[in-house]
């Protein structure tokens, strides 16, 4: 049995880093449109772009719009303005990260097609910005969620289809979430289409969104527990295998997080 140890989410990391886009106009990457860096006002819903695995860390983002017919790896399917309550909030209050978790996840879960557990076993993943720390004193209050194709765990983003409702209603192995390593643990995240010794087969809930952090042990316990059980189902209830899981600590949890992830050891 391999053991995971708890990760971050990379929404969970992006809100947690606080480096933003400044410099003079001169100064700006060839992909930065410089009249984003700063921006008061929205972005475009539906735009895409072709952004880095550092692009989806920061938790602001200016990178240039790309035609959705060329190549991109991002797609902003939800934008907003914060609700009321956080508009006092500090820039990197952990309140916009718990708002930015609901209400991305719920927009990607609607969005794919897909349900809570297969969204959580999918290469794609959500990445929500705000405005930089210049536009946020300025008064802007938007969020805006893209939609990624990989994430903080893939070596790095790669090409999603101009069109990509409803993409997990009868999903691909290029969709689905596979590892390639010893242990799910460190492993690299690669698409299930690709080789692989690991794939995500299900997830636990270990809680309602109100329920209290159960603690590092029971949530570990528990999520041990039900993966050696729906793994074993899922392989058909072999007499020896192996499987892997991953859990999350409290800081996921308060963000909303309530699911851990069960990973079969196959190669198929």
């Amino acid at each position: 049995m391999s053991r995971v140890l708890p990760r971050a989410t990379a929404a969970l990391v992006a809100a947690a880093l606080a480096l933003a886009l400044t410099g003079c106009g001169e100064d700006l990457p060839a992909n930065v449109d410089p009249a984003q860096v700063d921006a008061v006002e929205a972005p475009e819903l539906g735009a895409c772009r072709d952004l880095t695995v550092e692009d989806i860390a920061q938790p602001s983002n200016a990178t240039r719009v790309v035609d959705c017919s060329e190549d991109h790896t991002a797609m902003t399917y939800a934008v907003g303005s914060l609700p009321e309550e956080l508009r006092d909030a500090d820039y990197n209050a952990d309140e916009l990260g718990s708002f930015a978790f609901a209400t991305c996840s719920a927009k990607f879960v609607k969005l794919l097609g897909a349900d809570e557990s297969l969204a959580m076993r999918t290469v794609l993943t959500w990445a929500w910005f705000r405005p930089s720390e210049e536009a946020w004193d300025q008064g802007a209050r938007w969020y805006r969620c893209d939609v990624v194709g990989g994430g903080d765990q893939t070596e790095e983003l790669f090409a999603i289809p101009a069109d990509v409702k409803g993409l997990l209603q009868r999903p691909d192995d290029e969709w689905l979430v596979c590892a390639a390593g010893p242990t799910v643990a460190g492993s690299v995240k690669v698409p299930c289409s690709e080789a692989h010794d690991w794939r995500a087969v299900s997830t636990i809930k270990l809680g309602e969104p109100d329920d209290p952090y159960p603690g590092d042990r029971v949530s570990e316990a528990t999520t041990k527990d039900y993966c050696s059980k729906s793994v074993g189902a899922w392989l058909g209830y072999p007499v020896d295998y192996d499987y892997g899981y991953t859990w999350f600590r409290e800081t996921e949890w308060n963000a909303g997080n309530r699911r851990s992830v069960c990973w079969a050891k196959t190669s198929q």
